[in-house]
């Protein structure tokens, strides 16, 4: 920089002069000074140390924030901090390993340090406003810098809302991914993109909210800062992992204690006893000597970030972390070790681990089933029978052009599920007669094994197909024991069923605002649950005989189930797709043209879902069983594969439970 001429010192002078000569001039020269003097080199895990106070009702240990206790999140944060020339941050990771505490302590660090328009999304605006509550009002509250700086919520000042905070030189916006409007509402400097996985694959039906976030902060150029951070889903699908494998993929070495060679922690590598997780010990990959877990506090105060790729874009920096990484006092190897015992067997619980805890991906299996394999797995039954462990009954129907498909399923503990019958009702969607069919269904009782009966409890019918009869009809009967469902492509992670949402429905000609209520299925999440359930391994039949029970998910047909109905049921194989730019996505594909038993499968799983079978306690399974079981003092039930008593005698469980 050049020495000041005696002109501008004149000038300076001149200033000092003229600006003594009112009221305020002193605050006026020091802000002028103030704004001459350069940010100094600041960094995001500096201003969480030294500003940052975690809250009682936030977190597991209250109290000073220290990045030490996570020593893996300092390069992660300080990536964040203007000085870095970082524009996008991706961390893929497992749950809970510090990485919310971290977005948090970015947020405050704009507000105190580097102001400037800033949004923060979550998967659903409901999503939003509790993160507001339980995260960010914490984190203004309980830190001092920030609380002078965000005023306190007040009915009157539109400056601090649940969804929007105000500070000097910026403004926070939070909003859900399942929010078009908010995604595009103002232009961002900071963007931080929280959950990415369990976004909706569409805002409203107006594209990908991660793109349409990163839009708002292109106008910054070099300045901006976007964070992406989740937890990951299943290969092919998941977000996080995209943006991972295009970035420089960097890992975390840590010294071995005992030779001191540097690596990054490997599932593979933790061993244990059998049966005894607390016998759980790393091995080296270079002495192949076991250390236990008290040696990873030092560990960590040792280890490095290292990238193990070359990014696509110079810009974009990508960072992974297991749970095996948990400091002191979180998830110990031991109860790793132990969680995936607890999975052995259950693909649905061996996924969850691999996500939650591994941080990875998991590999959807999908190849169809074998119908043949299906076939000769038939069981016995008689059409129309509840067998004995089905609790409650939904139904799928698929709308087709001269008929109405519908399958009937019965849903026990565990999601075990048994086909009950398939009904088609001739005549369409045109036809008057086809929708009393469909009427005569749901008020239908049907028998159970052990002397009871029971309705259906939810009918999802899709709306893909004459959508105004459909939402007619749905309209006419009530919406208490039916759901118009849409389905859609690809995973959801956080519901597979959203809604209902309402929209406008044509009754007798007339167009009806917001007349009727439509669900949202994730087609492909239980598609892939059904190929997962059906390919289980069954007891013996000896086994069986002798009570041995089935895993939960369980799928039983029964031999009336004809060849061609099992073909429908595994008509459509999921396969890997690349786009133009090379991303890989997983999308199902018809093996044969016919494939409406899947689709009444999907309704009617959605059906469960939507009654709440996902949802409920023990203690509502077993008040199920009760109302199932039959009359006190009766005669004992028929046995299986009989036709039981007359209705007359029957006690009939009413679908009104279960609302």
């Amino acid at each position: 920089m050049s020495a000041p001429t005696s002109r501008s010192l004149r000038s300076s002078a001149s200033l000092s002069v003229e600006i003594e000569t009112f009221d305020g001039a002193e605050d006026l020269a020091k802000a002028w000074r103030q704004g001459l003097t350069p940010d100094p080199a600041f960094t995001v895990s500096e201003w969480a140390d030294r500003h940052r106070w975690l809250s009682s009702r936030a977190s597991a240990e209250p109290g000073r924030y220290r990045t030490d206790r996570t020593p893996y999140m300092r390069a992660i944060m300080d990536a964040l901090s203007p000085s870095h020339p970082a524009q996008r941050v991706v961390f893929m990771k497992a749950a809970q390993v510090g990485a919310t505490e971290a977005g948090n302590c970015f947020i405050g660090f704009v507000m105190h340090h580097a102001p400037g328009p800033m949004l923060a999304v979550q998967p659903t605006v409901e999503l939003a406003k509790r993160n507001s509550r339980q995260r960010i009002d914490a984190l203004i509250e309980e830190s001092p810098a920030l609380r002078e700086r965000v005023q306190p919520a007040r009915s009157r000042d539109a400056g601090n809302t649940q969804l929007s905070k105000d500070f000097p030189g910026g403004v926070l916006v939070m909003t859900g991914a399942n929010s078009a409007v908010g995604l595009r509402s103002m232009p961002a400097r900071y963007v931080v993109l929280d959950e990415v996985d369990a976004y909706p694959a569409s805002a409203d039906e107006e594209g990908d909210p991660v793109a349409l976030a990163e839009a708002r902060s292109l106008t910054f150029a070099h300045r901006r800062k976007v964070f992406l951070v989740s937890t990951p889903t299943i290969r092919g699908v998941s977000r996080i992992e995209r943006e991972y494998e295009a970035s420089d993929q960097r890992r975390f070495f840590m010294p071995c204690p005992l030779c001191g060679h540097m690596q990054w922690l490997r599932f593979e590598r933790l061993r244990w006893e059998k049966g005894r997780p607390e016998t759980a010990a790393y091995h080296c990959e270079d002495c192949e000597q076991a250390f236990a877990e008290h040696h990873k506090a030092a560990m960590l105060g040792a280890g490095e970030w290292r990238a193990t790729g070359t990014s696509q874009d110079p810009r974009t920096i990508g960072f992974h972390l297991s749970a095996l990484y948990s400091p002191p006092g979180w998830k110990s190897w031991a109860d790793i070790a132990r969680d995936k015992e607890m999975v052995a067997g259950s693909d649905e619980a061996e996924r969850v681990f691999r996500n939650t805890v591994l941080g990875e991906t998991w590999v959807e299996t999908g190849d169809a089933p074998d119908w043949q394999r299906l076939a000769d797995r038939r069981e016995h039954g008689t059409a129309g029978i509840v067998p004995a462990g089905g609790l409650f009954l939904t139904a799928g129907a698929d709308v087709q052009k001269d008929r109405i498909e519908v399958d009937v399923w019965a849903w026990g503990r565990g999601l075990e599920s048994w086909l009950v019958e398939h009904v088609v009702i001739e005549g369409g969607p045109g036809s008057e007669a086809c929708w009393h069919g469909l009427n005569e269904l749901l008020g239908r009782a049907w028998p159970h094994e052990n002397g009871s009966s029971l309705t259906i409890v939810r009918l999802a019918i899709d709306t893909g197909y004459e959508t105004p009869a459909v939402y007619a009809w749905a309209r006419q009967v009530g919406f208490a024991q039916v759901a118009p469902v849409k389905g859609v492509e690809g995973f959801n992670r956080a519901s597979p069923v959203t809604g209902p949402t309402f929209v406008d429905a044509t009754v007798g000609g007339k167009r009806l605002r917001r007349g009727a209520r439509l669900w949202t299925v994730a087609s492909s999440t239980f598609k892939a649950e059904t190929y997962r359930f059906l390919r289980l391994d069954r007891p013996a039949a000896d086994d069986v005989e002798g009570s041995a029970s089935f895993a939960p998910g369980t799928v039983h047909l029964p031999r009336w189930a004809d060849s061609e109905w099992l073909k429908q049921l595994v008509a459509e194989q999921l396969v890997t797709v690349r786009n133009k730019r090379g991303f890989a996505r997983l999308e199902w594909q018809k093996l044969r043209e016919r494939n409406e038993a899947l689709d009444c499968r999907v309704y009617a799983r959605a059906a469960a879902w939507i009654a709440g079978a996902d949802r409920w306690s023990d203690a509502h399974w077993r008040e199920l069983e009760r109302h199932v079981a039959a009359p006190e003092g009766d005669e004992q039930a028929a046995p299986a594969n009989t036709i039981p008593r007359p209705m007359a005698r029957r006690r009939t469980v009413q679908s009104s439970y279960m609302r």
